[in-house]
């Protein structure tokens, strides 16, 4: 459910989410849970819920929903582009994305709602974006799901260092710590000189970096614009920005295809439900840690799905890459014990 954004109080948690990007969890004062959700896709989930009794059961079984989500993503993201070219995909994706959200534009005051006084902002925003969901989407296609993942999980490095450069955040000795294992996570994997770098390992890196971009810039624009005026102008203008490439090369879906088109569409709905339906439930040293578990489970996927091969630079790679996302939620506990 996507709604409005509101005053939100000190963060408690920040993670990579893999293929969908950055989470900002925020607890309110009261007792509820703000669950502002930051996605590399572009997409917010901001809901705002009541505290309901712990049950670490529960948020593991909604995490479930959403780890099923994202590798079912994975995996239709490659099987379209077997067919149609990224930019069809992508172009598909943000028109079924714009009849998704429609509706709740209209619910929420139809073209009023979704006013800016910053298009500048949101079209440089969505240009980056575009480019950088562009990389993702091919190097689905040129290298291993793991190393999509475990690469993508160095988003919140980036972000990091944009934030502290371009809004004036401060570092303290975890994020610095966080930012050195994920750059040595991300060499130990491309690990050049070793072999060849493979050009969809440099393609992901620089997909990384864009999405820290648009997550930075999304942070800023969330000061004055809703959560659905920002989904509305990205759907609006990445649709614009694809439509040229997409119908210079345009196929039309073949049947067999049109299963895996519903399901990004879905899955990407619906996977942040899930995530936030998860952290009504436990706390965010619970949630993010089992969000961590799709970098095995990629490989996994990977392996029955693509017979690849997991070496072992990946997975130090990943286990570095990941060490230093859970050094994030260490140095963000003093916050959460005082919102609490």
């Amino acid at each position: 459910m996507i709604q409005d954004a509101i005053a939100i109080d000190q963060p408690i948690g920040r993670c990579g989410c893999a293929a969908m990007g950055d989470f900002v969890i925020r607890r309110r004062n009261s007792g509820g849970c703000d669950v502002h959700l930051q996605c590399s896709t572009g997409a917010f989930v901001t809901s705002v819920v009541t505290a309901m009794p712990p049950s670490n059961a529960k948020a593991a079984g909604w995490m479930a929903g959403w780890l099923a989500a994202m590798l079912v993503l994975l995996v239709a993201g490659r099987e379209i582009a077997r067919e149609l070219s990224v930019f069809q995909l992508m172009e598909m994706r943000s028109v079924i994305g714009f009849f998704l959200l429609f509706p709740l534009v209209l619910m929420n005051g139809g073209q009023a709602s979704v006013k800016t006084s910053r298009p500048w902002m949101h079209i440089g925003r969505n240009v980056i974006h575009y480019g950088a969901q562009y990389g993702w989407f091919l190097a689905l296609t040129l290298i291993p799901l793991a190393q999509v993942v475990a690469i993508e999980f160095t988003m919140p490095i980036w972000t990091a260092l944009l934030a502290m450069s371009f809004l004036g955040e401060r570092l303290n000795v975890w994020n610095i710590l966080a930012i050195i294992l994920g750059l040595v996570g991300v060499f130990i994997i491309v690990h050049p000189g070793a072999a060849p770098v493979n050009s969809g390992q440099l393609i992901m890196v620089v997909a990384a970096i864009g999405f820290g971009v648009s997550v930075v810039m999304v942070k800023s624009l969330t000061r004055t614009d809703s959560v659905t005026t920002i989904i509305f102008w990205m759907l609006v203008i990445q649709s614009a920005i694809g439509l040229i490439p997409a119908l210079s090369n345009w196929h039309w879906p073949s049947a067999h295809l049109w299963p895996w088109i519903v399901a990004i569409a879905f899955c990407g709905t619906y996977s942040h439900f899930c995530f936030a339906q998860a952290m009504r439930y436990a706390d965010t040293s619970v949630v993010v840690p089992m969000d961590f578990l799709r970098v095995p489970l990629s490989a996994t996927v990977g392996w029955l799905v693509y017979s690849e091969q997991l070496d072992t630079a990946t997975v130090l790679g990943a286990a570095l890459i990941l060490s230093g996302n859970l050094l994030n939620l260490k140095r963000s506990a003093p916050a959460r014990a005082a919102a609490t």
